[in-house]
């Protein structure tokens, strides 16, 4: 059900100036009926004016007369007679005059780029002519040398989703499909992956074991010492000697634990 376009207002001067119940008035203006009772305990919407449904063509004097003589009818909304605007049919896209200019450069994007887009779907778009489109097309438009192809989303003609949509439409109206990029899909795959337990060399596929371990046996970094053998070497005895104090282990000095404890008769015969 249509309701008054101020409701509140309206609520207001129907307190004020009939005698139709909380019912009547909540159910013609929308409200509830707690909010109605407010209204006339003047708790809610004080100060307000209240705005005449009579004088503003949204209720006549005879449907008030009708509601207050029988406190069960409800008040219907008049008939508007003014007529009411009519809803703009489809038609071309709207383009702003700021943004005419750049059209050009997005249908040559156009053209370029998605050769399935027919001259409707071009024109509906972005809003131009299929005359401007085949000028373009067959580069036999007046401004040819200084179009240049660019995105109609980057140029504010059109969305993105609008133009992934028509796109879509023109693909598969023209058969073709996406190629589908060549992935190894992990979950069909025959090799599953194994986690090598600690210790295991894990090998490559194809590799052979001892390859692998001769592989790791040539990565490990040999250490040398200095000893008389390789003394010839260029070592001279400076050297040898700070290597074998840097390299040597201390002497271990018996701890207190590991000595015996002086007997009696020992202390008496001293």
């Amino acid at each position: 059900m249509a309701h008054p376009l101020m409701p509140k207002a309206t609520a207001v001067w129907l307190v004020e100036n009939t005698a139709l119940t909380f019912e009547q008035i909540s159910a013609f203006c929308g409200l509830h009926n707690l909010e109605v009772q407010a209204i006339a305990d003047d708790e809610v919407a004080t100060g307000m004016q209240g705005l005449d449904p009579i004088a503003g063509g949204e209720l006549t004097q005879e449907e008030l007369d009708r509601c207050l003589a029988d406190s069960s009818a409800r008040l219907e909304l008049a008939k508007p007679k003014n007529p009411l605007p009519k809803a703009r049919k489809k038609g071309a896209r709207y383009t702003p005059v700021s943004k005419r200019q750049d059209r050009p450069d997005a249908i040559s994007w156009l053209v370029k780029n998605h050769p399935e887009l027919s001259d409707a779907q071009i024109s509906k778009l972005i809003g131009t002519t299929k005359p401007t489109i085949n000028a373009i097309r067959e580069r036999t438009h007046w401004n040819m040398t200084n179009i240049k192809p660019q995105n109609p989303v980057a140029l504010g003609l059109c969305a993105a989703p609008e133009l992934e949509k028509v796109v879509a439409l023109a693909r598969a109206k023209a058969g073709i499909v996406p190629e589908a990029m060549d992935k190894p899909d992990k979950a069909n795959s025959d090799d599953p992956i194994r986690i090598p337990k600690p210790g295991e060399t894990l090998l490559l596929k194809g590799e052979a074991k001892a390859d692998r371990e001769r592989a790791l046996e040539a990565e490990e970094v040999p250490v040398f010492a200095v000893t008389e053998e390789n003394s010839n070497d260029g070592a001279t005895p400076e050297v040898l000697k700070v290597a074998e104090d840097v390299f040597s282990t201390p002497p271990t000095t018996p701890k207190e634990e590991d000595t015996p404890a002086p007997s009696p008769e020992d202390n008496a015969g001293s």
